[in-house]
């Protein structure tokens, strides 16, 4: 990392009070005409006006307690134990990944991602003033998290609903042993089948995975199936394509973050994931069977441009979580995927850094939450 990250990740402040439940409208600024991105195709939750005014680690022990089970979700390995290639990890370029199903997921597992990860979940959890999910759950018994990560969404989610068993699912066995006692964690791809029957589920959530799915039609599928009638799946993704309202960006070619989103996203379709398949999820779950399906959008700025405080200090959180993420998110890509040398990803990134960090940049992502419902609830 190069010293222009010191602003970024010194002395952050604790995670932001909850922003006023008050919704605010989103009015674009006049400008010249252009093309409507598909973020403002929705009426976005929030309003951005720039101001004009100038971890503990997560991994789990190598002892692992009753809250970790270490059977599969999926047919293939439900009765196993814990194997060696589920504890083992693969090093590569300076950062760990997954070993078991080795090269299914680009990103690395490593104490710095888990961090970066924790970060994330505060960051998006106040964006949607406080909330863990929008689906409009009643006394949810059985709770499914797909992609859960170092399962604190899960975690967070077994406290709020005590009397619900929460499953988190992941290839990783990252995640703490401290847990509420109605929460636990298996390992497993998502994407294999579910042993999961019929009828057995109340909510499935999803968070971030559109790095990981290649298959959103049969994931969602098989989430139907398991789901009882009534049940409500849920997709929450940060949209990692950059949007800006006026006029102060500019375009990839002189902008180092805009470059290196337009890599990372040719780096990930080599692999047969497409980053922003969020587009297209409201549409998947109506397709797959789901009713009053709602798409709720937020805008995530980018910094510390923002004249709202509470705006200002997400955006801080934002840009040190991108700034972490960089080699995180590139490295698989852009080595396995486009060919090149850590190196040349290292020098690339230098560039980067130092785009993320310009202030005057009023740029932000957005924070898209698409919920449904299989029908036949009471």
């Amino acid at each position: 990392m190069v010293d222009t990250t010191a602003e970024a990740t010194a002395s952050l402040p604790s995670p932001p009070p909850t922003a006023s439940a008050h919704t605010q409208h989103f009015q674009p600024q006049p400008e010249a005409e252009r093309e409507a991105t598909p973020a403002e195709a929705l009426q976005a939750e929030n309003t951005v006006e720039a101001d004009t005014d100038d971890g503990v680690s997560s991994q789990a022990s190598e002892t692992w307690d009753e809250g970790f089970d270490g059977r599969s979700a999926g047919n293939h390995s439900a009765s196993t134990s814990l194997s060696n290639s589920v504890r083992d990890y693969v090093f590569e370029n300076s950062r760990r990944y997954h070993k078991y199903m080795e090269g299914r997921y680009l990103m690395p597992n490593d104490e710095p991602e888990q961090e970066r990860e924790d970060m994330k979940h505060a960051m998006c959890v106040n964006v949607m003033d406080g909330k863990l999910h929008c689906a409009p759950l009643e006394n949810p018994q059985k709770v499914v998290d797909i992609g859960t990560g170092t399962g604190i969404w899960a975690i967070d989610m077994g406290d709020e609903f005590p009397e619900a068993d929460v499953v988190g699912i992941d290839l990783s066995p990252i995640q703490p042993t401290w847990l509420p006692p109605n929460v636990r964690f298996i390992v497993d791809d998502a994407e294999a089948e579910w042993v999961w029957p019929a009828n057995s589920i109340d909510f499935v959530h999803a968070r971030h995975m559109c790095m990981a799915i290649k298959d959103w039609p049969r994931l969602l599928s098989q989430a139907h199936h398991a789901l009882r009638p009534g049940g409500w799946v849920e997709l929450q993704e940060l949209r990692f394509h950059l949007e800006c309202d006026d006029g102060t960006m500019p375009g990839p070619a002189q902008y180092g973050y805009g470059r290196f989103v337009d890599l990372c996203m040719e780096g990930f379709r080599s692999f047969g994931i497409d980053p922003l398949g969020m587009e297209g999820n409201a549409e998947r779950l109506r397709k797959s069977g789901f009713e009053r399906v709602e798409e709720k959008v937020w805008k995530v700025p980018i910094g510390t441009w923002p004249r709202d405080q509470n705006l200002k200090t997400i955006g801080l959180y934002n840009r040190s979580m991108l700034i972490d993420a960089l080699q995180a998110v590139s490295m698989a890509p852009l080595t396995r995927g486009l060919k090149w040398s850590a190196t040349e990803v290292e020098i690339f990134l230098i560039d980067v850094r130092k785009s993320l960090m310009n202030s005057s940049i009023h740029s932000y992502l957005t924070f898209h939450v698409v919920y449904g419902q299989k029908p036949g609830g009471v």
